[in-house]
This record gives C-alpha cells, sequence and structure tokens, in this order.
C-alpha cells in the first residue's frame, strides 16, 4: 500500500515539473517575443517624443513585425529618448530609413514603423537610424483645436 502511494506521488511530481517547464518556455517564448533565442542584432535611434513606447514594443515593416523594443533611455545632455531596437539578423536596413513612432488605433499600443530607404549600404549591428519621427500627442492636438490655438501654417516668403 505505501510503496504504491510512494509511486503516485513521483508520478504526479515529475507530471507537475514536466508541466512548470512546459509554462516557463511558453512564458518565455511569448512574453520576450520569437526573438528569444533567434539570431539578431540591435540598433537605436533617437526621438524628441516616445510617447507611451515601452520595452518589448513591437517593430514593423509594412505591417510585419520584425523585431521589438528592447530599452528606451533618456539622453542626459539633449533630453530625447534614445530607443534600442532588437531586429531579426535576416533583416538588413538601409542607411537612410526612418524610424517613426505610431500608435495602433486611435488609443492604442505604440510601435516603431520602419520604413525602409533606397541606400545600398545597411545599418551596421550597433549602427543608429538617423532619421526618425517622433510620436504626435492626439490628445493635446484635439484639445488644441477644440479651443482654436491651432494655427494655419504661414505662406512660404518668396
Amino acid at each position: 500500500m505505501m510503496k504504491q502511494q510512494t509511486k503516485l506521488e513521483l508520478i504526479v511530481g515529475v507530471f507537475v515539473a514536466v508541466g512548470l517547464a512546459a509554462i516557463t518556455w511558453l512564458a518565455l517564448s511569448t512574453g520576450a517575443g520569437a526573438l528569444v533565442g533567434a539570431d539578431s542584432y540591435h540598433v537605436s535611434a533617437e526621438f524628441a517624443n516616445v510617447g507611451s513606447l515601452n520595452p518589448g514594443s513591437n517593430v514593423l515593416i509594412a505591417g510585419v513585425p520584425i523585431g521589438r523594443v528592447d530599452k528606451v533611455t533618456l539622453n542626459p545632455k539633449n533630453f530625447r529618448a534614445i530607443v534600442s531596437l532588437q531586429l531579426e539578423k535576416n533583416i538588413q536596413l538601409p542607411l537612410d530609413s526612418i524610424a517613426s513612432v505610431k500608435t495602433a488605433g486611435l488609443i492604442g499600443d505604440k510601435y516603431i514603423a520602419i520604413a525602409p530607404g533606397g541606400d545600398p549600404d545597411m545599418i551596421k549591428p550597433d549602427g543608429k537610424i538617423t532619421d526618425t519621427e517622433s510620436d504626435v500627442d492626439i490628445a493635446s492636438l484635439i484639445s488644441r483645436f477644440a479651443f482654436g490655438s491651432v494655427q494655419a501654417p504661414a505662406p512660404d516668403k518668396k
């Protein structure tokens, strides 16, 4: 009787351990993205405003995920946001690519959209995307429009 109970406890213990290992693997593969363990490289981009962009946000080209935001830090010299991007190794970006902070929907999550350029030279690993477009603060823009402080652009002087 005692031997049978010990065997049952061992089977249950092994089952629980395998289940925990599977949950850990699933959490790492979905939480950190498909880039965990995959070949990837880092590039950075500097923005005047990133809104609420967070580490783990998607990096897209033509709506297709090609990486994730690794970290967002502040440059203490010029008070601009430095965004570190982790990109798939097989995606090579031309030097004149443009990185933009976009919003999914009206109030959705922020992500980085990259518009590849046409330069034959590519950004090297740990390189920098120099052309960037910052986040547009929709709430502030609507507020300014509602209270009449949005002005038409001045005509070009010739």
